[in-house]
């Protein structure tokens, strides 16, 4: 049997914090109920927390705290996977993250990412320090990406080597470089075999053009511009097993290019090594 996702990608222009949980219910009750097949639904980065940069400290909460159990409860109710894009984190540290929350249909949080590479020197949030994959029970794993963090390669990558099958990339790019993070992630979906998923916010907190890229990075759908709407597809998971067993277009074959005998490759620049013994290990699993 195939691993099917269904999925919704939301195309929003951002609320005012001070609504935003109850106008952000309402709208993910009505894509549930126009699009009911859709197990997972997925939200445009700082969805939930417009604001400047000057508003983090009153913005920023703890993942446990009133809005994410509002979330909890919403993805709950609903019965879907629920990522409503990233959130101002109040770490226990006392810093503030850029946070991607994701919630089960049981209405838990099952994971949380922070943004690894903000975009500096405009955004302040501290940077996190690890890449996070899900597993979603029965159809694979997904990994988490904040905007800026796919233009870092070894990103894509690391949520790859861990056995990431789809890549959840929230975005709020208000900036004229759409157009090259569009091919970025084309290029992330090539070079990893994985699905990439980028949503970015409706005008005029965002310049819209979201899209769903394939394994072999086809383009499968794509919002013409900046205005709101929802992109819906039904992922099949097994893609990503096929094309890595029998290689993008029949051909590359990247997680089985090395031997037994291959030598170890050191990366100086990492202080680190790419060994061939380890290369495929996890994204086979």
């Amino acid at each position: 049997m195939s691993r099917l996702l269904p999925v919704a990608l939301v195309q929003a222009t951002q609320t005012e914090p001070a609504t935003a949980l109850g106008a952000f219910a309402a709208d993910v009750t009505s894509v549930v109920r126009n699009f009911p097949a859709t197990r997972l639904v997925l939200y445009p980065e700082l969805h939930l927390t417009a604001g400047s940069e000057d508003s983090l400290p009153d913005l920023a909460e703890p993942l446990h705290g009133p809005r994410g159990k509002s979330l909890a409860t919403l993805a709950g109710d609903l019965g879907v996977w629920l990522a409503p894009g990233s959130v101002y984190e109040r770490g226990a540290d006392g810093y503030i993250y850029n946070t991607s929350v994701l919630y089960s249909p049981e209405g838990e949080l099952v994971a949380s990412y922070r943004k690894v590479f903000p975009w500096r020197p405009f955004e302040t949030a501290r940077p996190g320090d690890k890449f996070v994959v899900a597993e979603l029970p029965g159809i694979g794993r997904v990994g988490f990406s904040i905007c800026y963090d796919s233009w870092y390669p070894e990103s894509t990558r690391a949520l790859a080597w861990q056995g990431a099958e789809v890549i959840l990339n929230v975005v709020r790019t208000t900036s004229s470089d759409r157009p090259q993070e569009l091919v970025l992630a084309r290029a992330n979906a090539i070079a990893n075999q994985v699905y990439f998923l980028s949503v970015n916010a409706a005008a005029p907190h965002g310049t819209g053009q979201s899209l769903i890229v394939d394994p072999e990075g086809l383009v499968r759908s794509q919002a013409p511009d900046a205005s709101p709407t929802v992109l819906t597809d039904v992922l099949d998971l097994d893609a990503c097993t096929r094309v890595r067993r029998y290689g993008t277009a029949g051909v590359n074959r990247l997680w089985s290019q090395f031997r037994p005998e291959d030598s170890v490759i050191d990366l100086p620049m990492y202080q680190g090594r790419l060994d061939p013994a380890i290369w495929s290990a996890r994204a086979s699993e």
